[in-house]
């Protein structure tokens, strides 16, 4: 469904992606993750039209992407992570319009139109205006106007980014719907477990360049043989893994939120010594369990960027 070979995109003599090459099969849902500034949304922007490459081939449901844009926008939907529809008109009125530009008939965009209100639980909101409604509501109706036109695939950049959880539950439900339906899905998330229970194929890009790419079993053989455990603690631990890192060269601290830190190592972990450590900084915790290796530690082991500053990053610029 999707080729892309060596893309490559500067501006002036910065290389913003250098060399990009996968590809994403009918039916699958593709996790396109990594840091901010990674050459994500230059990435989709080529592959949507937006922005020529610098050089490379993009080939989308058959269609040559750069000299046959048209026919592949045809075939695709998009919903950018900020919305791109219209305050003052009403949800329904803005689904009418997205599939007019699609060149839909009349009949046609008041059917469609009604199904994907009902569809994404907005048919009672049909004749409010858009900027009334709630950011979880504005992220399912972008993502409805993305598919009035029941495109091939769809492009999805970060679309649960600064909504309440609920409306986010219910947007990956969209999603696995979506995709149960036939639709080929190219999600970017910085939620790492959004991407672990949604995507059935993930590629990491870092500076421009794909660094990592496969299944999730696949992916998770890069950190399969670390042995971790996580330390909960009742006060919080402000400079503990830096002295822990000191006195414990060997293993890897990272923190995970003000009252817990991970220990990984290669070896298996001897808790003993650590706990003889903990008690002498007066720390003792909580509760100490060993954690089996995620998706997240593949993330942080590639980049070498914690979730919780990329989530913060993100978030802080959604405000």
């Amino acid at each position: 469904m999707v080729e892309v070979t060596n893309l490559c995109k500067k501006f002036n003599s910065f290389e913003a992606v250098r060399g990009v090459s996968f590809s994403i099969q009918k039916g699958e849902i593709f996790g396109f993750l990594g840091p901010n500034g990674a050459g994500k949304t230059t990435t989709i922007n080529m592959m949507t039209g937006l922005t020529l490459p610098s050089s490379g081939n993009i080939k989308i449901a058959g269609f040559d992407g750069i000299r046959e844009i048209k026919k592949v926008q045809g075939n695709i939907g998009i919903v950018p992570d900020e919305s791109n529809l219209y305050d003052e008109l009403s949800g329904r009125d803005n689904l009418m319009f997205c599939a007019s530009l699609y060149g839909m008939e009349k009949a046609k965009r008041e059917v469609r139109t009604q199904m994907l209100l009902k569809q994404f639980g907005l048919d009672q909101t049909g004749k409010k205006l858009f900027k009334h409604f709630s950011k979880g509501m504005k992220r399912k109706l972008t993502i409805a106007a993305g598919i009035i036109h029941e495109p091939k695939i769809l492009f999805l950049d970060e679309p649960t980014t600064g909504i309440d959880v609920e409306s986010a539950r219910q947007i990956r439900q969209l999603i696995q719907d979506l995709n149960a339906q036939g639709c080929t899905i190219f999600l970017t998330t910085h939620y790492i477990e959004e991407a672990e229970r949604l995507c059935d194929r993930i590629g990491f890009i870092v500076d421009g360049q794909m660094v990592a790419l496969g299944n999730l079993d696949e992916l998770m053989g890069e950190v399969q043989k670390e042995h971790q455990m996580i330390f909960t603690f009742e006060q919080g631990t402000h400079s503990l893994e830096k002295s822990m890192s000191q006195s414990f060269p060997e293993l890897s601290v990272y923190r995970i939120n003000e009252h817990s830190i991970r220990i990984s190592s290669d070896e298996k972990i001897s808790l003993m010594p650590i706990m003889k450590f903990l008690e002498q900084e007066k720390v003792l915790p909580r509760e100490a369990r060993i954690m089996k290796p995620s998706l997240e530690d593949v993330f942080i082991k590639i980049t070498g960027i914690g979730l919780d500053k990329m989530k913060k990053e993100k978030e802080g610029k959604k405000k």
